[in-house]
């Protein structure tokens, strides 16, 4: 029998009564009553092939594209993404001029933000019910390693994984002790290829130093 992954089967339901739509109204409004976040926020699903999500200031409109969903193995995943993006919608309704100058900021220290909004995710997921590791597989997924750090928008992945790992950890050791991924291939390959950075990791630990770590 030929396996769909749940996502996929969306957006194949989608072409006939839009599925794909409604699962993600479901999932995005389940994180925003979860966490108490009392902003307006839409979500649309893109038919763009994009593997990617954005957050729109302007309207605080989050959209999830077709690409990317053919990446995930579970909602759960999709609802790390959609988690990640709420907490940039969050950010751009917070501040001064209703959040006009978070989006500046945003802007000019993106890094900053995509690692906040890493971390925010994984607090929105575990009051929302799902868990949070499901952020770290789909990373793994569908996020490229940039050879430079200096001229990337985002992070690099690895470094963003061992951040989001590094926070379960400390935040919520439940989900690590009991991990339902352990045995997933995109989970074993993020204990791969950031063998380093768990070290460094463990060291940290060992000493109790309250010091971030450089990861690589």
């Amino acid at each position: 029998m030929l396996f769909i992954n749940p996502a996929f089967a969306l957006i194949l339901d989608s072409r006939k009564d839009g599925g794909a739509q409604q699962s993600i109204n479901e999932i995005g409004h389940k994180i925003l009553n979860a966490n108490e976040i009392p902003y307006k926020v839409t979500f649309e699903v893109s038919k763009k092939e994009d593997i990617n999500a954005c957050t729109h200031y302007r309207n605080n409109s989050i959209v999830i594209y077709r690409g990317l969903l053919l990446y995930a193995g579970s909602l759960e995943e999709v609802a790390a993404v959609m988690a990640h993006e709420i907490s940039h919608a969050v950010d751009y309704r917070q501040g001064a001029l209703k959040g006009y100058f978070s989006y500046l900021m945003a802007g000019l220290s993106p890094k900053k933000y995509e690692y906040k909004a890493d971390k925010r995710a994984v607090d929105y997921l575990v009051k929302a019910g799902y868990n949070p590791v499901a952020s770290i597989v789909i990373l793994n997924k569908i996020a490229p390693q940039h050879r430079y750090d200096w001229y990337a928008s985002h992070p690099l992945t690895t470094r963003r994984m061992s951040t989001i790992y590094e926070y379960i950890y400390t935040k919520y050791p439940q989900y690590l002790v009991d991990n339902k991924y352990k045995d997933d291939v995109y989970y074993q390959n993020f204990l791969l290829v950031t063998k380093e950075n768990r070290k460094k990791f463990e060291q940290k630990v060992k000493s109790n130093s309250t010091r971030s770590v450089n990861y690589l």
